[in-house]
């Protein structure tokens, strides 16, 4: 048995270093082109086994090099991928992702097998998710998958965490079933209709959301750190991240959202979980690409350390 189980995608992502974004009709020089493992899924089933979790992965892969390759790496890193599905002729999902010298990125995503997994897929792992003590789900997956999954863990009082990325519309029943949700402010903006530019606007998206059923909201607001309202409470608090020299956000929101469900699991109050998350996602920034990102929990750790110092 898992105590977290992390439904979602998988990606060989395509990433090129640029100047800055292109305009319309504009040819830029890239450099630095590799080809690494990712998808939101796949980012934060790793960030948690890395800082400690024990994690299933329910997921889909196609029967390309990549998809047996990326199964037997997810393996080796101590990680259940007994549910991760490999779909016949197809490719696995890519990423074609560019990123700044400033640090900042740009996604476009192609599904291919991560669209395989669907409601029906997922029947014979609903064991899995109603043994665990937390779900973490994201939004690049089939929603019916999403749904099922959700709907299942609270009938098994199974803790459903979602970070709603890529911003997509959510039905008012899904997220009656939510108790954590973590979006962005673009994010929160797509679920509330609510523009979230500083704290008061945080709170008011929050309380939307708390309205609609969700327990507890945590908008992560870049450099600014996270607001975490909690549903009954008179009010939320920003939670302070870490500043450090960006070289690439790619999985940074990725990294906290693993990090913050594996400081759950082992008991960590919310903002001790939340902080756990900030150093995680710190050290992320500071290297290139998405897993060949994500810190170990040695490394977090000594982070932490050093900054209580």
């Amino acid at each position: 048995m898992s105590r977290l189980v992390v439904l979602g995608s998988v990606n060989a992502d395509h990433v090129l270093r640029v100047p800055h974004f292109p305009r319309p009709g504009e040819t830029l020089h890239g450099h630095d082109y590799a080809v690494i493992a990712g998808g939101k899924g796949a980012n934060q089933a790793v960030a948690a086994v890395r800082c400690g979790a024990d994690v299933a992965f329910i997921a889909s892969v196609g029967d390309d090099s990549y998809g047996q390759n990326i199964r037997q790496s997810y393996a080796q890193e101590g990680m259940d991928v007994s549910a991760i599905k490999v779909q016949p002729d197809t490719p696995t999902g890519i990423a074609m992702i560019q990123v700044t010298d400033q640090g900042e990125n740009s996604i476009a995503l192609s599904a291919e097998a991560n669209a395989a997994l669907t409601a029906e897929t997922i029947t014979a792992d609903l064991d899995k998710i109603a043994e665990a003590d937390y779900l973490l789900m994201q939004l690049e997956t089939p929603m019916c998958g999403i749904e099922k999954a959700a709907f299942h863990a609270k009938a098994a009082k199974t803790h459903v965490v979602l970070n709603p990325a890529p911003a997509a519309p959510l039905s008012d029943v899904l997220l009656t079933v939510v108790d954590i949700i973590t979006p962005n402010e673009t994010e929160a903006q797509s679920l509330t209709g609510i523009a979230v530019t500083d704290t008061a606007s945080a709170q008011a998206a929050s309380d939307v959301l708390h309205e609609k059923g969700v327990g507890i909201v945590m908008i992560t607001l870049g450099k600014q750190g996270v607001w975490l309202s909690e549903k009954g409470e008179q009010a939320g608090q920003l939670i302070p991240g870490f500043r450090v020299d960006a070289v690439d956000t790619t999985a940074a929101g990725d990294t906290f959202n693993g990090a913050l469900v594996t400081g759950l699991i082992e008991g960590q109050t919310l903002y001790q979980a939340i902080r756990f998350a900030h150093a995680a996602a710190a050290l992320s920034v500071t290297q290139r690409g998405a897993q060949t990102s994500i810190p170990s929990r040695a490394n977090v750790e000594a982070f932490l350390a050093h900054q209580d110092a």
